[in-house]
């Protein structure tokens, strides 16, 4: 499939538009309107049955989600194409679709029913001090199953969690209100990556050739990105040409490989602005970069916005 025919859905709008008719403002009708100045990131959550009723012809058509999703299915079926396996789910099904992941719905069926949220990296980014990384989770890497299957207890101890969720987003009146959402939002994803290594299996999830230098350059950036910050250092470590490694990373991802470095260098630079005191000279040296002023361009390059500007905009 072309490059051009793979929809780019950046945010909940996106989401919006290209699933929903007539989709409301807000998933919630009782949620506050407490909004940050700049790039505070989202969070959604929505009943399965009711983006049903509303749901598009969308079947078969790709897209690309600069978010994160995760499923939970109590009732009916859902056949999805997530990365290139297409999976049927089941009830008591708790499924994931990781950020730039290639998805397609195939099917929904009409008696579905279940919980649907998304968030982006920025808002889990705001969580707590220290945080796990969004892509440390096995369930949204590319070489790992992106689903697990829950017993009847723990689908209802999820449930309880994304109501008490959405319950904590509806009910904001304060920053701090919405710093408990989002370590809600952590804890759902600490129990299911709990649940998620209880049933890891030796079975070994087949990949293709490409799939697996695609997962095996973003675990090394995710191990090294501090010190290597070029493809060519990733192609060395992967004994393949730089070329070819950017090739495949394109061509599986649809981003070139140095996204992804770049994309970690930003992530560590928000968290350290956002969780520390430390000046940006401090963390300039801590990943790296010999210029400050290199350092600054970069950020701003690929943010929109100097570091001072970052953290005067996003701390409490």
């Amino acid at each position: 499939m072309k490059q051009s025919e793979i929809r780019e859905l950046k945010n909940e709008q996106d989401f919006k538009d290209f699933y929903l008719k007539n989709a409301p403002a807000s998933f919630c009708e009782e949620c506050s309107n407490i909004t940050y100045a700049h790039g505070n990131g989202f969070l959604e959550i929505a009943k399965l049955e009711d983006l049903k009723k509303g749901q598009k012809p969308v079947e078969g058509k790709q897209t690309r989600r600069k978010f994160y999703s995760i499923v939970l299915l109590t009732e009916g079926e859902i056949e999805e194409n997530i990365g290139h396996q297409l999976y049927h789910f089941m009830p008591g099904t708790l499924y994931f679709i990781g950020e730039n992941q290639l998805h397609a719905v195939e099917r929904w069926s009409e008696d579905v029913q279940g919980i649907f949220c998304m968030f982006d990296a920025d808002y889990f980014l705001l969580c707590i001090k220290h945080q796990i990384k969004l892509n440390q989770f096995p369930f949204f890497q590319v070489n790992h199953e992106p689903f697990i299957k829950l017993s009847e207890r723990e689908t209802q101890m999820m449930e309880h969690l994304f109501w008490k969720l959405n319950s904590e987003k509806c009910q904001k009146t304060t920053f701090n209100d919405d710093l408990l959402t989002r370590m809600f939002l952590n804890v759902i994803l600490l129990e299911a990556e709990r649940i998620y290594n209880k049933q890891t299996s030796a079975d070994i999830f087949s990949l293709s050739r490409k799939d697996q230098l695609a997962a095996q350059f973003q675990l090394l950036v995710n191990q090294y990105f501090m010190d290597k910050k070029q493809v060519t250092d990733y192609a060395k470590l992967l004994h393949v040409h730089p070329n070819h490694l950017n090739g495949v990373i394109k061509e599986v991802t649809g981003f070139p490989a140095s996204h992804f470095i770049q994309k970690q260098l930003i992530q560590e630079t928000k968290s350290r602005l956002i969780q520390t005191s430390d000046t940006v000279s401090m963390i300039a040296m801590d990943l790296n970069f010999t210029d400050d002023s290199y350092f600054g361009r970069f950020f701003k390059r690929q943010t929109g916005f100097t570091p001072l500007q970052y953290r005067k905009n996003h701390k409490h």
